[in-house]
């Protein structure tokens, strides 16, 4: 199984818009590693899960144009930027298809600390707005990383 985990893109302050949608370079640089990714990987996915926050529906349904997930799109419980990992942690264990969770931070950043070294204290993981982490789940059950693409890797393309 392949788990794809995406941070939001860069959103407007809660001054701004309460509702706190992506900036116009948020969606930009999100767009990027989109199609980054569907040029540059073999990345294909069978849902997209998020939050429901705008920031995390908006970076979700820009991947989802580009890698055409097969069943769609979907809201995921315990995705906000405080939500325990432990659930998905035990969800993960049971699903074989290839997802991507596009989510926040602290989240994302305990989350994979628990997938790749048992201790969501340890962020071993730098993640960036709108960018993803592939991560890999063996025969055996063990985590790794496969790729890591940030909108400061993906070249400007004119």
């Amino acid at each position: 199984m392949k788990l794809y985990l995406a941070q939001h893109g860069e959103a407007k302050s809660e001054i701004q818009d309460p509702e706190r949608p992506l900036t116009e370079n948020g969606i930009f640089n999100v767009r990027r590693v989109a199609a980054y990714i569907t040029k540059n990987t073999d990345a294909r996915v069978h849902s997209i899960f998020h939050s429901g926050k705008k920031r995390s529906l908006q970076t979700a349904e820009i991947f989802a144009e580009l890698l055409k997930p097969l069943k769609g799109l979907q809201l995921g419980k315990e995705l906000g930027p405080n939500s325990l990992p432990w659930g998905w942690v035990e969800r993960l264990s049971q699903i074989q298809d290839d997802i991507m969770i596009v989510g926040h931070l602290p989240h994302l950043q305990k989350l994979s600390a628990l997938l790749l070294c048992q201790d969501d204290t340890k962020p071993i993981i730098q993640f960036q707005k709108g960018g993803v982490i592939s991560l890999n789940r063996n025969e055996s059950g063990i985590w790794s990383i496969e790729w890591i693409v940030t909108s400061h890797i993906v070249p400007f393309i004119q």
